[in-house]
């Protein structure tokens, strides 16, 4: 039986991967140790782990995750006030699947879409 999944997403530089994601999404490190190259957060229920990738082009990285969530309109305010950059494409809107959803890009271009169902 599954029970949990954590993806696995490439970054160029811990430091920045870390103090996007705990200081502009409110996530927090996991973990009983600091892996050099290997970084892993959470937030509510969910983890995101990070290996590094010095030699990443961000204009070539396709990483992508989708993120449930609940009360989007809260969320995306918040982060809005942390001039947290939505993607230009993705502003907060209602998709035709059935979805309140809106987009971001990482530091490294891992696309980031956080979807609530209406």
């Amino acid at each position: 039986m599954l029970t949990h999944i954590h993806p696995k997403l490439p970054m160029r530089s811990k430091e920045k991967t870390k103090t996007f994601y705990v200081e502009g999404l409110g996530f927090k490190p996991i973990g009983k140790y600091d892996y050099p190259g290997y970084l892993m957060l959470e937030k509510n229920l969910i983890e995101i782990h990070f290996f590094e990738f010095a030699t990443l082009n961000p204009k070539e990285n396709y990483g992508q995750v989708y993120i449930r969530v609940k009360d989007i309109d809260i969320f995306y305010n918040d982060l809005l006030q942390k001039n947290i950059n939505i993607h230009p494409n993705g502003n907060l809107e209602i998709k035709p699947w059935g979805q309140k959803e809106f987009s971001l890009l990482d530091p490294d271009s891992n696309l980031l879409t956080f979807g609530e169902a209406i």
